[in-house]
C-alpha cells in the first residue's frame, strides 16, 4: 500500500493548487480526500496571498471517476455509519464549493464522474479538454445522480439533464460545455500554461482566453427535438412508451439503455430531477441526503454495485425487477423528511 497522500495541496504564487492523486484508481474520492480537501478551501479563503484555487488530478486518464463505491458498499452492508458520514461530509464540501467566494478553476482533463463531478462542476470555472468523459451512471448502479445533479440537470438546456440522469450517457468537452457542465474547451498541451497564469496572478478570465480553443460542434445541440419530444412526457413509463412508438434506431436504443438501470432509482431520478428545477442548491443537496439515506437502506446500490465492480457480471437483479411492478408509494419514502436526522448545512 502506498504511503503518498491521496490528495496534494500546493500554493504556487497567486494559486492554491489542489491535486487528487489516486491515479491507479482513477482518482476515485475518499473520505479522507474529502475531510483534508473542505478544510484547506477554508483555509485558502481566509488567505489573502491566494487569489484563486486550482483543482486538477494526476495521471492522464482521470479527473475523479467518482467516489470510492467500494469502502461504500462494504461500510453500507456492515452497517456502518461511515458510509453516511461519507456522504454527508461530501455533500457539505460540494455545497461550500458553490458558495466558494474566490475563483474555484476545475480543470476536468480525462473522465469525470460521480462524485469528481461534485467537486469540479459547482465550481466558477469549469475547464474541459479533449480527454474529458462526463457522465453521472448512478441509475446503473443502483442509485441517483447526486453531488449537486438535482440542482444542475434540471438547468441543462431543454430535457438534456433528464436524458443524462436516466440514460448516464457519456458526453465529451463539446457537449459539456452545451449542457452547461464545462465552461470552456482547452486542450490539455495548454493546461500549464493556463496554470502558470493563475499562480502568476492573472485573473481566470484573462488567462482562459490565452488559451481556450473552440471545441466544435455539439452533437447533443442537434438532438434537441428528439430528446425533448420524449423526455418532456410526465413519468418514466411515458417516456419509454414514447422511445418505443418512435421506433427509431437511437429511440430503441434509448429505451433499451434506460430498461438496464435500477427500476428504483429510474423512478427516483425522474422525481428528483423534475422537484430539483424549483429548489435551490442548498435543498437540492437536502433532498439528496434524504434519498442517500433510503438507498444504503435497501437492496439496488449494493446488488448494483455487486455486478459492475465486484463480481462485473454486468448482470444485476434488482428488486423490484421491473417498473411495473413499483408503486408509488414506493417512491414517495424516499422524498420523505428525515427529521433530526436532516442534512445541516452552515
Amino acid at each position: 500500500m502506498s504511503d503518498e497522500a491521496e490528495v496534494l495541496f500546493e500554493r504556487r504564487g497567486a494559486a492554491g493548487f489542489i491535486t487528487l492523486n489516486r491515479p491507479k484508481a482513477l482518482n476515485a474520492l475518499t473520505l479522507d480526500m474529502v475531510r483534508a480537501i473542505h478544510p484547506k478551501l477554508i483555509e485558502w479563503a481566509d488567505d489573502a496571498h491566494v487569489q484563486c484555487v486550482v483543482v486538477e488530478a494526476a495521471g492522464d486518464k482521470a479527473f475523479c471517476a467518482g467516489g470510492d463505491i467500494r469502502a461504500l458498499y462494504d461500510w453500507g452492508r456492515a452497517g456502518d455509519p461511515t458510509a453516511l458520514d461519507f456522504w454527508r461530509e461530501e455533500y457539505k464540501l460540494n455545497t461550500y464549493i458553490k458558495r466558494y467566494r474566490k475563483p474555484y478553476v476545475a480543470l476536468m482533463d480525462g473522465i469525470n464522474m460521480g462524485g469528481g463531478v461534485g467537486i469540479s462542476v459547482h465550481g466558477s470555472h469549469r475547464v474541459a479538454t479533449e480527454k474529458l468523459t462526463f457522465a453521472m451512471p448512478e441509475t446503473g448502479i443502483g442509485l441517483f445522480p447526486d453531488v449537486g445533479g438535482t440542482y444542475f440537470l434540471p438547468r441543462c438546456p431543454g430535457e438534456t439533464g433528464m436524458y443524462l440522469g436516466l440514460t448516464g450517457t457519456r458526453l465529451k468537452a463539446a457537449d459539456a460545455i452545451y449542457a452547461g457542465i464545462a465552461d470552456a474547451y482547452v486542450p490539455s498541451v495548454r493546461l500549464d500554461t493556463l496554470k502558470d497564469r493563475l499562480a502568476g496572478g492573472t485573473e481566470p478570465r484573462v488567462a482562459l482566453r490565452e488559451v481556450v480553443e473552440e471545441e466544435g460542434p455539439a452533437p447533443l445541440a442537434s438532438m434537441q427535438k428528439e430528446i425533448g419530444a420524449h423526455f418532456s412526457k410526465g413519468s418514466v413509463a411515458e417516456i419509454l412508451s414514447s422511445l418505443r412508438a418512435d421506433g427509431g434506431e437511437w429511440a430503441t436504443k434509448t429505451a433499451d439503455t434506460i430498461e438496464t438501470k435500477s427500476p428504483t432509482s429510474t423512478l427516483v431520478a425522474f422525481r428528483q430531477i423534475r422537484e430539483g428545477a424549483a429548489l435551490d442548491f442548498e435543498d437540492c443537496m437536502r433532498l439528496e441526503y434524504r434519498l442517500i439515506e433510503r438507498f444504503v437502506k435497501g437492496h439496488d446500490f449494493y446488488e448494483g454495485v455487486r455486478a459492475v465492480v465486484i463480481d462485473k457480471d454486468q448482470a444485476p437483479k434488482w428488486k423490484p425487477a421491473t417498473l411495473a411492478e413499483m408503486r408509488a408509494s414506493d417512491v414517495d419514502e424516499y422524498f420523505a423528511p428525515l427529521g433530526a436526522n436532516e442534512l445541516t448545512l452552515p
